[in-house]
């Protein structure tokens, strides 16, 4: 039984890849190289559903690529890469589902279908309601430091509210996701002094907020004030029609953001308010962290086997 055959020996490769994978990048995604090592190993053993059972796993993974194309919107690269996936998992779907028939035509033991059929749904289901994100910069310090990867709800659409996190599309760039902390929602008045944060005349105590930076900056620190290079054309907008007696006034449907890491945080000082429709969802759970430079945290590079995980920051809730 030649399709039998390839079909385990590919099932081994898989498994071997996906160690690989989780050695060189997220070393929490290791136990998935499992699915693929004891489907070959229930191949092997004559088993027809280990040989149905990761069919209907690489089949249950192609459900989620319409999802996957929707939420990255336009971003290059993004269709060529699904569309290969798409070619892939169909033709390894249609391999492992080719074996089973080969096997129960065999009169080979069925074995049992509820495991497969759990793994499948477990690994497909979550991913319909959650994302993964990466932490590219320092501007959330010390709640999310670089390399940080991470789980974000993303429907239902959480409700944002003030003091929480949040994941939204850039307004300057909307090819680009940030993650800032909900500081004003609409009608709420802003404005800093001596780098604290004042809203509706109250100062607040923000344990989450850390100053790196010994040296005052005229305009990052007593904010808003006259603005300083680097002011984009959302936060000049934000000056001119958004200021009432020195304060910030955040209009309807939009939202104030800053980061944690405050003298080194890109927020809403320098390119003004985020929309409501903009808003990804809710950071979660951190999943993985790596001491990473920022470009590879970025663009999901692996910084390889030698790399240093900060075990004591996984599955840390946010």
């Amino acid at each position: 039984m030649k399709l039998v055959k390839a079909a385990y020996i590919l099932a081994f490769v898989i498994a071997g890849i996906s160690i690989v994978v989780a050695l060189a990048g997220p070393i929490v995604v290791l136990p998935l190289a499992a699915i693929p090592l004891l489907a070959g190993i229930g191949i092997v053993r004559r088993r027809v559903w280990s040989a149905y059972g990761l069919a209907l796993y690489e089949f249950a993974q192609l459900l989620l690529l319409p999802i996957l194309l929707s939420r990255s919107g336009n971003r290059p690269g993004v269709l060529p890469g699904a569309i290969v996936s798409a070619v892939v998992g169909v033709a390894l779907a249609a391999l492992f589902l080719s074996a089973g028939r080969a096997l129960q035509a065999a009169g080979c033991k069925r074995g049992s279908a509820a495991p497969w059929i759990a793994v499948s749904l477990l690994c497909t289901v979550p991913l319909i309601f959650v994302d993964t994100f990466a932490m590219p910069s320092a501007s959330m310090e010390d709640t999310l430091l670089i390399g940080d990867r991470f789980f974000v709800q993303r429907w239902p659409r959480p409700q944002p509210v003030r003091g929480e996190i949040v994941a939204f599309v850039y307004p300057m760039d909307r090819n680009e996701d940030y993650v800032k902390r909900i500081i004003g929602v609409p009608g709420d008045r802003i404005r800093i002094a001596n780098k604290a944060v004042c809203r509706n005349g109250a100062l607040l105590r923000e344990s989450y907020a850390v100053h790196k930076f010994g040296s005052m900056d005229p305009y990052r620190d007593n904010f808003p004030s006259d603005p300083a290079a680097g002011v984009l054309t959302g936060g000049l907008d934000m000056l001119k029609n958004h200021v009432v007696q020195g304060e910030v006034i955040v209009p309807a449907d939009r939202y104030f953001v800053l980061g944690d890491n405050r003298d080194d945080s890109f927020d809403s000082r320098y390119w003004g308010f985020i929309a409501t429709d903009d808003v990804i969802g809710k950071p979660l759970l951190i999943y993985d962290s790596q001491e990473e430079s920022p470009e590879d945290a970025l663009s999901g590079k692996s910084t390889g086997l030698h790399r240093r995980m900060r075990w004591n920051r996984i599955f840390r809730i946010l």
